[in-house]
């Protein structure tokens, strides 16, 4: 099983929409999103986009907060 990745945003300049300050998303894999310094979020629509990797702070969630996260989505 893989494990899901989380990052809270730090940065909703031209997003305010999409992105909530301080919230936690969830992070999708895409090898080449972080090539080009971005990362698959799946964002306040419910559908995953590519923004940059700055305006978020990837993070480790204890288990329980995970699963939590992953029934809400």
């Amino acid at each position: 099983m893989k494990i899901a990745k989380f990052a809270v945003c730090i940065d909703n300049s031209d997003y305010p929409a999409s992105l909530e300050l301080c919230k936690i998303y969830r992070v999708l894999p895409d090898e080449d999103a972080g090539q080009d310094g971005d990362l698959r979020i799946v964002d306040e629509s419910g559908e995953d986009y590519l923004y940059s990797a700055d305006r978020f702070v990837l993070i480790k969630v204890p288990g329980e907060v995970e699963q939590a996260i992953l029934q809400a989505s």
